[in-house]
């Protein structure tokens, strides 16, 4: 097994190939890697199947496990995702902001590939693709380290990407996948200074913070989503439901899924019943504050504190009645994780006040939190989303995977 230094080494050995490759060429390599998973599906499909067996063995929840599938509609899904990506306008070399100043210097920004991307991912094997796609889009080299649980997915994905690029005549080395899985490997890779540029971990709290704090390589930070969905006292209720439902149930597995619902106490009892109705038909298990056991009865598990923040990524959410849309802005603030959060609601000065005042990378007025992704947002796919506040924030697509330097045109002149 090759070690986490060497296949770092081989990234940064070929980082100038990719950063200098022109447009045509990496498109027709995206091109080639979609058609190539399509035409093994049967390979990554087996493949796969060892992944979602050995996950059942050791007691991975359902929610865990459909992050963990790949069947036809994914593969195509991924597939379909390279070809978005080959679609969009390449960053790399756009010139902004050129100016001139007073003494005749012509200055600009060039957008410039970071060149050796690292990523640290969980159980979506999904991840290997869109990362491995945006990153050589963007003109950058890829170090991929994916959890053990999708280990004999993303070892056959990446063997057909690498196959694919190869065939295009590029070095495989562009695309890597970290075959130690051990927490000793991932340490080195965090602290492969000079050897990776950038480090993005997706996937759990616990796996975030771990590489926030032993990292030496730059972080972009990207969030977990315990997200709201805020009904407000006038808003229309059918609508409501279809943006609850479909924020909690459409997939549960995922970061912008809801997990917490907060209800105005003027609509609580002509709504909870209705939404409660709606969700059982999932079997949704509800953690409710005292008026909302009050109004829904037996069944409903009352919400601690700790409920409140948690991502379940389960049939599960939290539910809180509010006297006011300052509260409920308050307790999102309180308890989100930055990601994605939703006002339903006709009262237009509500909505403004929760667009300012909601400290998220994403805030929706009248629509599902579901929409947070880089496909729905016309990026193509995307690497994760961003909740800090720095580079990126948001959902993470090619021009948030790039860089910038400044170009200076002169006559001579001196200072």
């Amino acid at each position: 097994m090759t070690t986490v230094l060497d296949t770092c080494r081989r990234a940064a050995a070929v980082k100038q190939e990719i950063g200098t490759l022109g447009t045509n060429k990496k498109n027709a390599a995206l091109l080639a890697i979609a058609d190539a998973l399509e035409a093994n599906r049967e390979q990554i499909k087996a493949a796969n199947e060892l992944d979602i067996e050995a996950g059942r063995k050791n007691g991975l929840n359902e929610g865990l496990i459909d992050r963990l599938t790949l069947d036809d509609s994914r593969i195509d899904g991924v597939a379909e995702g390279c070809r978005q990506v080959a679609a969009l306008p390449d960053p790399v070399g756009e010139v902004t902001e050129m100016k001139v100043t007073p003494n005749g210097l012509k200055i600009g920004k060039k957008r410039v590939p970071m060149g050796v991307i690292g990523i640290i991912y969980e159980a979506r094997p999904n991840v290997t693709v869109d990362a491995a796609a945006l990153c050589f889009k963007a003109g950058s080299a890829c170090v991929l380290r994916g959890g053990k649980e999708a280990f004999h997915s993303n070892q056959c994905l990446m063997g057909i990407m690498r196959d694919a690029v190869a065939s295009c005549g590029l070095s495989p080395d562009i695309l890597n996948l970290v075959e130690d899985i051990t927490h000793e490997g991932a340490n080195v890779m965090m602290q492969a200074n000079g050897l990776i540029d950038v480090l993005i971990p997706r996937g759990s709290s616990r796996l975030i913070q771990a590489v926030v704090k032993t990292a030496t390589v730059p972080v972009i930070e990207t969030g977990v989503g315990n997200c709201h969905v805020y009904v407000d006292a006038s808003a229309d209720i059918d609508m409501a439901l279809d943006i609850l439902e479909n924020a909690k149930c459409q997939r549960i597995s995922v970061c912008n899924a809801a997990e917490s619902l907060l209800v105005h106490r003027d609509i609580a009892a002509q709504f909870l019943p209705k939404a409660k109705e709606r969700l059982d038909a999932h079997n949704v298990i509800w953690h409710g504050c005292p008026e909302t056991c009050a109004m829904l009865g037996d069944g409903i598990v009352p919400a601690t504190e700790e409920d409140y923040g948690t991502e379940y990524l389960n049939y599960e959410i939290s539910c809180k009645v509010v006297d006011s849309a300052d509260a409920a802005i308050a307790h999102i603030n309180h308890y989100n994780t930055g990601h994605s959060e939703c006002i339903v609601t006709r009262d237009y000065f509500h909505a403004q006040k929760f667009l300012d005042q909601v400290d998220a990378a994403a805030v929706y007025v009248n629509a599902s939190t579901r929409f947070t992704d880089g496909g729905e947002f016309g990026f193509g796919a995307e690497i994760g989303i961003s909740t800090q506040k720095l580079h990126a924030r948001g959902p993470m697509g090619l021009k948030e995977l790039t860089s910038n330097k400044y170009i200076i045109y002169g006559e001579g002149q001196i200072r």
